[in-house]
């Protein structure tokens, strides 16, 4: 025992330690019953489908095969389980991790129902009918992901109160460090709980963000490994020479309790993520271009193009008598083209109805208080220069219907970051390039989170979390709250 750590502390940390063990020993346990119910009722669906329905697609037997299918449900469960376990569904470092948790449910599923094939073909005894294999599969997935989904949102709601964390260190309190502390921070369903800093230049006791003290420098480690219970250690790799990186990998690279992870050192450009690739024996890290996989950016395009459509069918008659309306009000076109930054840094004109009298820009110069205003927060509360019927289609976001044709183009999505001129994307700074992987959207977290009751700074911080977390079930659930925040007006002007 080292002789700075008090007994009682130790006592105290290992009997954390036992109950944050003991709350993962119970959310496995939960996830097998939950998988076993899950995957039964796959099979029993597909069972009555087969054999109940009476479907004339499907051969039918003079009396439906229950004990027979019974039996193979019970026998083919265990099985499946140990699939899914093999395929590192129960294994904490792969739970909760976005799609690639649904990737691996396909891919188990898939595999079960090969072995279900060829189990049938080595044992002739053993007659399995084709279509109930078929179900079986497509609702195996199904469910499986289904249930696999609501686990997932009753786990981050634990995270969010603190359950289910793993106290967690920083390496490095220089502005990578501080920025992965921020995002970490910002994320409680991360699973990770920032203790503190370890930095080499820095008091201990000083404070790099609110309530995230310095505990020391990294020759620390060992001690507070030991004392705390930490089990994930992020390391700012432009904080340590180098000297010190390989010193530290050669201490806690094979450390049976401690996961080791090194920032790479260009946070603020590697928004969509990154991979590591060997050419020729030597480590290279690639930049992804996207955050999606090929998939999902597959599913959300299908997404987009078939809301964007069934929406501008729907709501013809709604943008015909708007146009109307704005043409019988002020003189001008009945549309507005706001020059963008879209994908790739490519200007694109995303449409609005006109909000605002022809002459607006002339107006803008004339008020250099007003002018400013505007400067600063790219919005006006009371701004003079809306219309009648302006200020109706702003507060109701009636203007944005048409850039459900930009959509159409390929120009923007349902759900994105903000749509930026040229002149905005200078004040994101060294941010500015995650801007550009991103598709503009109609709707976004900037829109449901306030609007333009946010502070600017607040808008930037949302744009950002957003790219930094792109994911279809992040783009459902702000599509879910977008009409609720239409109908609240806040921030609507």
């Amino acid at each position: 025992m080292r002789p700075d750590v008090l007994p009682s502390e130790l006592i105290r940390v290992r009997s954390w330690e036992e109950a944050r063990e003991l709350e993962w020993v119970g959310l496995r346990a939960g996830l097998v019953l939950a998988d076993s119910f899950a995957l039964l009722l796959a099979f029993f669906c597909s069972y009555w489908i087969r054999f109940e329905t009476r479907l004339p697609i499907f051969y039918q037997p003079e009396s439906p095969p229950v004990r027979y299918y019974g039996l193979l449900m019970a026998a083919l469960i265990p099985v499946w389980l140990l699939i899914f376990a093999a395929h590192r569904l129960y294994a904490p470092d792969h739970l909760f991790h976005g799609t690639s948790e649904y990737m691996r449910v396909i891919q188990a599923a898939s595999v079960g129902m090969m072995a279900a094939i060829v189990a049938s073909f080595m044992e002739p005894g053993l007659v399995i009918a084709r279509g109930w294999l078929l179900l079986s599969w497509i609702l195996s997935i199904a469910l499986v992901g289904w249930e696999r989904f609501l686990v997932r949102r009753v786990v981050y709601a634990l995270r969010a109160r603190g359950r289910l964390q793993v106290p967690a260190l920083i390496i490095g309190a220089d502005e990578e460090g501080r920025m992965v502390a921020e995002q970490l921070r910002s994320s409680p369903i991360s699973g990770m709980n920032l203790i503190g800093v370890l930095d080499p230049h820095l008091p201990r006791g000083k404070e790099v963000l609110p309530g995230l003290p310095v505990l020391g420098t990294p020759a620390d480690l060992p001690r507070l490994v030991e004392q705390l219970g930490i089990r994930e250690v992020i390391v700012s790799a432009s904080a340590l020479p180098r000297e010190a990186l390989v010193e530290l990998f050669r201490t806690f690279a094979f450390h049976p309790q401690v996961n080791l992870r090194l920032s790479s050192g260009l946070y603020e450009l590697l928004a969509t993520g990154t991979e590591v690739r060997e050419v020729m024996g030597v480590p290279l890290l690639y930049w992804r271009r996207l955050r999606l996989s090929p998939l999902e950016q597959i599913l959300k395009a299908v997404m987009d193009y078939t809301l964007a459509a069934g929406a501008l069918i729907l709501l013809a008659p709604l943008m015909l008598l708007i146009a109307l309306a704005i043409r019988l009000d002020s003189p001008g076109p009945v549309f507005y083209r706001r020059r963008v930054v879209g994908l790739g840094g490519k200007l694109f004109d995303a449409f609005k109805f006109r909000t605002m009298v022809v002459n607006a820009e002339a107006l803008l110069e004339q008020n250099p208080a007003l002018k400013e205003a505007f400067r600063q927060n790219y919005k006006l509360r009371d701004d003079p220069r809306v219309t009648r019927v302006g200020r109706i289609l702003r507060r109701w976001s009636l203007d944005e219907l048409p850039q459900l044709f930009n959509v159409l183009r390929g120009e923007m999505s349902l759900v994105g970051p903000r749509m930026l001129t040229p002149e905005e994307i200078s004040r994101y700074g060294r941010w500015a390039l995650n801007l550009l992987t991103v598709k503009p959207g109609i709707t976004g977290l900037w829109q449901v989170s306030g609007r333009a009751d946010l502070p600017y700074s607040e808008r930037v911080r949302l744009d950002l979390f957003y790219i930094r977390n792109y994911s279809l079930w992040l783009d459902l659930a702000i599509l879910a709250q977008t009409i609720p925040a239409v109908i609240r007006k806040r921030g609507a002007y």
